[in-house]
C-alpha cells in the first residue's frame, strides 16, 4: 500500500499524467499535420501539433482547476468546462485565418476544418479520452488520404474541356490555379508558351458545366488575365 502511494506521489509530483497526454497529443496532431505538410497546405506539421498540444493542455487545466476546491457534498466549486469551452471559440480565429479571400475566390476551407477537428482531438486527449482521440485521428486520416482515389474517380466522370488563358508576361500559374480550383474546376494538364507581349497557358480542365461558367467569370475579373477562351 505504501509502495502504491509512493508511486502515486511520484506521478503527481512529476506530472507524468500530463506528460503522457502531451506526448499523445503531439503524435496524433503530427499524424494529421504530416498529411497537410505533404499536401503543401498553410497549416502543416508544426501548426497541427501545436494546436493539438495546446488544446490538450487547456483541457487538462480546465479539469484540474475546477477540482481545486470541493463543497461539503463533494462537488467541485469550479466548472470543468469553463476553460475547455474557450477552445471551441478560440480555434475559430485560427480557422478564419486559414480561409483566404482573393477576388471572390475562397480557399482553405479544408485546412480550417482540419484545424477545428485537431483541436477537438487535443481536447479529447486532455480529458483522458484516448480511444476517442485515436479513433478520430484515424477517421481524419481516412478522409484526407483515403478518399483521394474516390475524388479522382468522380472527377474523371465529369466534363473535360480545353481552355486558353492569356496573361501578361511573367505571371505565374500558381495563383490562377487556386482561383480555378476555388470554382470546382480542376486542372488536368497545362502547357505554357511565352511570347513577347504575353504568356499563354493551354489547359485541360475537368468539372461540371456550370462550374466552367463561374470559372470564366472569375478569371475575367482578374487584372492579371488578358483573355479566357474555352474550346
Amino acid at each position: 500500500m505504501l509502495q502504491g502511494d509512493a508511486v502515486g506521489g511520484i506521478v503527481h509530483s512529476l506530472r507524468l499524467d500530463l506528460l503522457v497526454k502531451l506526448v499523445v497529443a503531439t503524435l496524433l496532431g503530427g499524424i494529421v499535420g504530416l498529411e497537410r505538410e505533404l499536401s503543401a497546405k498553410p497549416a502543416g506539421l508544426r501548426t497541427n501539433i501545436l494546436i493539438c498540444v495546446g488544446a490538450a493542455l487547456f483541457m487538462h487545466l480546465s479539469i484540474g482547476v475546477a477540482e481545486v476546491g470541493f463543497s461539503s457534498v463533494g462537488q467541485p466549486y469550479g466548472d470543468t468546462t469553463r476553460i475547455a469551452a474557450q477552445i471551441v471559440s478560440g480555434i475559430g480565429f485560427l480557422g478564419a485565418g486559414a480561409i483566404l479571400h482573393s477576388r471572390g475566390a475562397v480557399v482553405g476551407l479544408t485546412t480550417a476544418a482540419t484545424i477545428w477537428v485537431v483541436a477537438a482531438i487535443g481536447a479529447a486527449v486532455g480529458a483522458g479520452r484516448y480511444v476517442e482521440a485515436v479513433g478520430t485521428t484515424a477517421l481524419v486520416a481516412v478522409v484526407l488520404v483515403g478518399l483521394r482515389p474516390m475524388e479522382r474517380w468522380i472527377l474523371a466522370k465529369r466534363r473535360t474541356m480545353s481552355a486558353t488563358l492569356r496573361v501578361p508576361p511573367g505571371v505565374e500559374f500558381a495563383e490562377l490555379e487556386e482561383a480555378i480550383r476555388s470554382t470546382g474546376v480542376h486542372v488536368l494538364s497545362r502547357r505554357t508558351f511565352d511570347h513577347p507581349d504575353d504568356r499563354t497557358f493551354e489547359l485541360e480542365l475537368v468539372g461540371a458545366a456550370k462550374r466552367f461558367d463561374a470559372m470564366v467569370d472569375l478569371l475575367q475579373r482578374r487584372a492579371d488575365v488578358l483573355s479566357v477562351q474555352m474550346d
